[in-house]
């Protein structure tokens, strides 16, 4: 009885052990490199060998997954640039997509370009017209305001307040056609640069002047 004891405590002691192991090895292995370029095999593993790479094991000792090394400071930036560009390359399709369907060669951007400027500079055109025209009713209220200061009367309040209604409008005005102007040079600017950018993506080249005094639509 006491030796059949003594031989069920081994066997149960060799079967919890095994179980032990077993339990211990599913719990995964990890295969890495230390500090003086050994490879080792363990069921822990230092912080530091992490940002080195490793292998997790599986109980039989095989590869089931591979953990990359950490990626130093230049891959980092590297990658962060590389996104960078990648982004901006997307951006530019869109941007051509977008030019291409209003534009399928660069002629076309130049006729356009002229009808644009054509109706600016007809609008600065009529403002400038309006300020030659409020320009005399101002000389002429300015005129007969004069004629009454040095006659010695009293300039009337609506009077002065006529001339300060006119120079209100023609600075106004002044503002607006600067504005204008400013747009002008941007629309100019603006569409120099989508012929430029057609060019190459079409691969066509332009055969009308950017000029158009020079060109006949």
């Amino acid at each position: 009885m006491h030796k059949r004891l003594i031989a069920f405590s081994a066997t149960a002691s060799a079967l919890l052990l095994t179980l032990g192991i077993a339990t211990h090895a599913e719990a995964g292995m990890y295969r890495y490199t230390d500090e003086t370029g050994q490879v080792v095999i363990s069921n822990t593993i230092p912080q530091q060998a992490t940002k080195r790479g490793y292998d997790i094991l599986n109980s039989n000792g095989r590869v089931v997954e591979v953990i990359p090394p950490a990626p130093t400071e230049d891959e980092i930036l590297a990658r962060e640039a590389e996104k960078q560009r990648q982004a901006e390359l997307a951006i530019q399709r869109e941007k051509d997509a977008q030019l291409l369907k209003r534009f399928s060669h660069p002629d076309q951007a130049i006729r356009a370009m002229h009808r644009k400027l054509s109706e600016l500079r007809g609008l600065i055109q009529l403002k400038r017209g309006n300020i030659s025209v409020i320009s005399s009713q101002l000389d002429s209220e300015q005129s007969r305001a004069a004629n009454m200061e040095r006659s010695g009367q009293k300039i009337p309040d609506a009077t002065l307040d006529k001339i300060r209604r006119l120079e209100s409008q023609i600075r106004d005005i002044e503002r607006e056609i600067s504005w204008q102007t400013q747009e002008t040079d941007a629309l100019i600017q603006s569409f120099e640069d989508d012929i430029k950018r057609l060019e190459k993506v079409t691969g066509e080249t332009r055969t009308l002047s950017l000029d158009p005094d020079t060109t006949a639509d």
